[in-house]
């Protein structure tokens, strides 16, 4: 990977939907070559997937929240596969430091966040602990950029 195919993934995190041409324009080369180079990318796993980032409160979901989980070490594995399966579930994460599960859920309301967290979450089998931090506002973008080291 060299700072052309670097270049091509900020690009590319700014605005998944950028066009080629566009990228190709930036850096001087054809559209092609672009193409050619994002193939690449994809295909040794460095770019894995394009997504789309949306508004829970848009959508109806007006309690979002990061839910920290300490589970049964035998157990991690099952949990996460099962939390991972709610449809309010937004992300799991295997972690390590104040919590073993980090899981974004988006609810519409309190009573239904208190419902997923205490009915389904809270009743897994290997779920010790449940800790939730009400997310008010996001005020950063996700971000990706990678350095060389």
């Amino acid at each position: 990977m060299d700072e052309k195919d670097r270049k091509i993934i900020k690009l590319l995190q700014e605005n998944s939907r950028r066009p080629f041409t566009e990228i190709a324009e930036k850096l001087d080369v054809s559209e092609a070559t672009i193409r050619k180079r994002v193939q690449e990318l994809e295909k040794e796993g460095i770019i894995q997937k394009y997504t789309l980032k949306v508004k829970p409160e848009k959508l109806g979901y007006d309690a979002v929240t990061l839910l920290g989980l300490d589970v049964e070490p035998e157990k991690l594995l099952r949990v996460t596969e099962t939390i991972k399966s709610m449809k309010e579930v937004k992300n799991v994460s295997i972690c390590t430091g104040d919590h073993m599960v980090m899981a974004k859920i988006w609810a519409n309301d309190n009573e239904h966040l208190n419902e997923i967290i205490s009915k389904k979450i809270g009743k897994i089998e290997g779920v010790k602990d449940l800790c939730p931090a009400i997310i008010m506002e996001e005020v950063t973008e996700e971000k990706n950029n990678h350095s060389k080291t």
